[in-house]
Protein backbone atom coordinates (compact mmCIF):
# COMPACT_ATOMS: atom_id res chain seq x y z
CA UNK A 1 0.00 0.00 0.00
CA UNK A 2 3.06 2.44 0.62
CA UNK A 3 3.96 1.78 -2.71
CA UNK A 4 1.16 2.63 -4.42
CA UNK A 5 0.41 5.84 -2.08
CA UNK A 6 4.44 7.15 -2.79
CA UNK A 7 3.56 6.39 -7.18
CA UNK A 8 0.64 7.91 -7.05
CA UNK A 9 2.24 11.07 -4.87
CA UNK A 10 5.12 11.38 -7.61
CA UNK A 11 2.76 10.86 -10.30
CA UNK A 12 0.86 14.35 -8.72
CA UNK A 13 3.55 16.12 -8.90
CA UNK A 14 4.56 15.61 -12.03
CA UNK A 15 1.32 16.49 -13.17
CA UNK A 16 1.09 19.66 -11.37
CA UNK A 17 4.96 20.75 -12.73
CA UNK A 18 3.45 19.95 -16.31
CA UNK A 19 1.00 22.45 -16.37
CA UNK A 20 2.36 25.59 -17.79
CA UNK A 21 1.37 25.86 -21.50
CA UNK A 22 -2.00 24.10 -21.21
CA UNK A 23 -5.03 25.98 -21.82
CA UNK A 24 -7.72 26.43 -18.05
CA UNK A 25 -9.69 23.37 -19.20
CA UNK A 26 -6.87 21.09 -19.38
CA UNK A 27 -5.33 22.38 -16.43
CA UNK A 28 -8.48 21.60 -14.57
CA UNK A 29 -9.22 18.05 -16.26
CA UNK A 30 -5.28 17.04 -15.43
CA UNK A 31 -5.56 18.47 -11.87
CA UNK A 32 -8.55 17.29 -11.11
CA UNK A 33 -8.06 13.68 -12.09
CA UNK A 34 -4.43 13.67 -10.34
CA UNK A 35 -6.93 14.99 -6.82
CA UNK A 36 -10.08 12.55 -7.47
CA UNK A 37 -6.79 9.59 -8.10
CA UNK A 38 -5.52 10.55 -4.86
CA UNK A 39 -8.68 10.61 -2.66
CA UNK A 40 -10.07 7.88 -4.37
CA UNK A 41 -6.69 5.74 -3.36
CA UNK A 42 -7.46 7.25 -0.15
CA UNK A 43 -10.98 6.21 0.59
CA UNK A 44 -10.73 2.70 -0.93
CA UNK A 45 -7.88 2.70 1.29
CA UNK A 46 -9.91 3.26 4.12
CA UNK A 47 -12.53 1.10 3.31
CA UNK A 48 -10.90 -1.80 2.67
CA UNK A 49 -12.14 -1.64 -1.16
CA UNK A 50 -9.75 -2.45 -4.43
CA UNK A 51 -6.98 0.00 -4.39
CA UNK A 52 -6.69 0.78 -8.15
CA UNK A 53 -10.62 0.86 -8.69
CA UNK A 54 -10.77 3.59 -6.69
CA UNK A 55 -8.00 5.22 -7.80
CA UNK A 56 -9.11 4.96 -11.21
CA UNK A 57 -12.70 6.12 -10.55
CA UNK A 58 -11.70 9.13 -8.86
CA UNK A 59 -9.50 9.95 -11.53
CA UNK A 60 -12.36 9.65 -14.08
CA UNK A 61 -14.97 11.81 -11.93
CA UNK A 62 -11.73 14.01 -10.43
CA UNK A 63 -11.16 15.09 -14.17
CA UNK A 64 -14.59 15.37 -15.89
CA UNK A 65 -15.05 18.04 -12.50
CA UNK A 66 -11.56 19.48 -13.25
CA UNK A 67 -12.56 19.74 -17.18
CA UNK A 68 -15.76 21.28 -16.58
CA UNK A 69 -14.26 23.98 -13.62
CA UNK A 70 -11.05 24.58 -15.78
CA UNK A 71 -13.90 25.71 -18.99
CA UNK A 72 -16.02 27.75 -16.83
CA UNK A 73 -12.72 29.85 -15.43
CA UNK A 74 -11.56 29.79 -19.30
CA UNK A 75 -15.00 31.28 -20.74
CA UNK A 76 -15.17 34.03 -18.07
CA UNK A 77 -11.81 35.55 -18.60
CA UNK A 78 -12.88 35.12 -22.23
CA UNK A 79 -16.09 37.50 -21.55
CA UNK A 80 -14.01 39.60 -19.31
CA UNK A 81 -11.32 40.60 -22.01
CA UNK A 82 -14.15 40.93 -24.64
CA UNK A 83 -15.76 43.44 -22.14
CA UNK A 84 -12.81 45.12 -21.74
CA UNK A 85 -12.05 45.31 -25.39
CA UNK A 86 -15.49 46.90 -25.94
CA UNK A 87 -14.71 49.60 -23.48
CA UNK A 88 -11.35 50.45 -25.27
Amino acid sequence: MQKALLSTLIIMVLCFSACTNMSRTQQGALSGAAIGAGAGLGISALTGGSLGAGALIGGALGGVAGGIYGNQQEQRDYQQEQRHNRRY
